[in-house]
């Protein structure tokens, strides 16, 4: 399928800022690994995640409660929203380029969409170049003026296609991060390319897929696992800015020129992007109030966020931010994302601290790293019960890490059940380690299903099914299509027992405790070996959920 202007909706717009948040999540570690310049805080995947994910989670609220919300609105909140939600040096450049981009792409023309599509990418370059205090080359900008290039040389072509010039952007900047050693000496003595530029063929390769529903091959992908943190001698000496500063500033346009003038003598890693009254202010300075004095003098700054390099080196050097928690906090507890208030009481009554969420949807890395730092405990777990919620969990593990020194890990739930049979085998009276052991094992072993209704026509891998069918699941995958709910959960038990196991737990959903009852005594009548533990989850869209242990 090709694409022109009208194909690109707010739906689509979701779906991209979507694919771009499940590919830096995956991209996190090897891209903080890799983080080194301009300072080694080892930051920059958990930044350019961060950045993305709060916009995205901004645009899904919004078209949930204005699903006709028009395109130039839609991509207004997501703009804004990057730059409320731009985290350090790098989320703050991607929010420029990708915003910059976006922008470009909704503007009415009549161009064909492939020469819009590089004409927006060109947008990106020069609105990047243009926020940073002083361009250096070998950085996430020469990477995209790469990728920017090439795209116009792939949309002059009489058969240009949108694929074709998002592949011809992609390998270029991929070619362009190869060289990126070569133009950064920091970059060259770590034996890294940089971050800021990997991320960036992290998102192109992402804006691919979800424009076309095929994954490019990742070059980098062998490689893709936490690398050593190589910290340069000559970083964070006694000439260099030691503070981070950042600030979000209401002004004027015509303010910027002198902020910037104000700015540029304090410090490095300049960048100020925004428009339209709204500005994203970052520096690395050593006098913080002269730096927020040049915001007030230019308009109003708020959300003004400092941090100390040194600290933050420290800690990592330390355990890459795991280091001895603080006196305050003491005692481990559970964090559980839980998708029904009578699954949250479950939890709570297991000694849990709950995260609401519900079906379909999943909590923002914020709402799980305010319920660890609500625990108060020196060692947190941290349990997501849902695929996409996995990346938001790590990030907030990751956080809690760095600004609480607490120890933090996710156990990667993906169901409910998973969730209560690694809370049946926690014990705060071993080591951290061994009862992480023991509860991931837990949650590995409990094989998960449930039964729902289908809302609309749909090829299943049990085969098509029509809005009222009731959709048998396990482990995730469609196993059953049929008419009555009993029925097809007798199935879907059947399915799960039959691969062997001594407890099967019964969550019933809301108003289908009695069906929940019939599935119970149907086990006990027809598995006398294995126990039924039954509870009233109280979720929406799931009337059962099964767990076999």
């Amino acid at each position: 399928m090709e694409f022109d202007a009208a194909s690109f909706t707010p739906p689509l717009l979701v779906a991209l800022s979507e694919e771009v948040v499940r590919c830096l999540s995956s991209a996190r570690e090897e891209l903080d690994a890799l983080n080194v310049f301009p300072v080694p805080d080892g930051d920059t995947g958990t930044n350019m995640f961060l950045t993305f994910e709060g916009a995205h989670t901004e645009l899904v609220a919004l078209l949930k409660e204005s699903p006709e919300t028009p395109m130039p609105r839609a991509v207004a909140t997501f703009n804004r929203a990057l730059l409320f939600a731009a985290r350090g040096n790098s989320g703050v450049i991607m929010s420029q380029l990708f915003g910059a981009m976006v922008r470009r792409l909704v503007e009415p023309s009549e161009e064909r969409f492939p020469v819009k599509l590089a004409a927006a990418m060109t947008a990106a370059t020069e609105a990047g170049y243009a926020a940073v205090g002083e361009p250096v080359e070998g950085t996430i900008l020469t990477v995209m003026r790469a990728a920017s290039d090439a795209a116009l040389v792939a949309a002059e072509r009489p058969d240009a296609t949108v694929v074709r010039v998002l592949r011809a952007a992609a390998s270029a900047a991929r070619d362009a991060l190869d060289k990126t050693p070569e133009q950064l000496m920091v970059l060259r003595n770590a034996g890294v390319v940089d971050a800021g530029g990997r991320g960036l063929c992290v998102v192109l390769d992402a804006i691919e897929t979800a424009l076309t529903g095929k994954r490019p091959v990742d070059r980098y992908a062998a490689v893709r696992r936490p690398l050593p943190m190589p910290i340069p001698a000559d970083d964070l000496t006694e000439d260099g800015p030691a503070y981070e500063v950042m600030y979000l500033l209401d002004a004027t346009d015509d303010a910027i020129p002198e902020l910037k003038q104000r700015l540029h003598p304090l410090g490095d890693s300049l960048v100020v992007v925004g428009g339209e009254g709204l500005w994203n202010v970052h520096v690395h300075v050593d006098d913080v109030g002269a730096a927020i004095e040049a915001g007030i003098v230019a308009g109003r700054p708020h959300r003004v966020r400092v941090t100390h390099f040194a600290e933050q080196i420290a800690a990592m050097a330390a355990g890459k931010g795991i280091g001895k928690p603080k006196p305050e906090r003491r005692g481990r507890r559970v964090v559980v994302v839980a998708y029904g208030t009578g699954l949250a009481e479950v939890f709570r009554a297991a000694g849990a601290t709950v995260v609401m969420a519900m079906p379909g949807e999943r909590p923002s890395t914020q709402e799980i790293y305010d319920a660890v730092v609500a625990t108060g405990a020196a060692e947190v777990m941290v349990m997501p019960n849902d695929g996409r919620a996995t990346a938001a969990a790590e990030a907030a593990t990751h956080r809690a890490q760095e600004s609480l020194g607490l120890r933090a890990s996710m156990i990667g739930t993906t169901a409910q059940v998973q969730a209560l049979a690694a809370l049946a085998v926690h014990e705060p009276g071993r080591t951290f380690e061994q009862d992480l052991v023991e509860m991931t094992a837990a949650a590995r072993h409990a094989r998960s299903g449930a039964i729902t209704v289908a809302d609309k026509a749909a090829m299943t891998m049990a085969g098509p099914c029509e809005p009222g069918d009731v959709l048998g699941i396990v482990e995730g995958d469609f196993a059953i299509v049929g008419e009555d709910q009993f029925a097809v959960a007798t199935g879907v038990l059947d399915r799960m027992i039959g691969g062997g196991g001594e407890l099967v737990t019964i969550v019933a959903g809301a108003d289908a405790r009695d069906l929940a009852d019939r599935c119970a005594a149907y086990v006990e009548s027809s598995y006398v070996h294995v126990d039924v533990v039954e509870y009233d989850g109280g979720q929406a869209r799931y009337p059962l959920l099964f767990g076999v242990e």
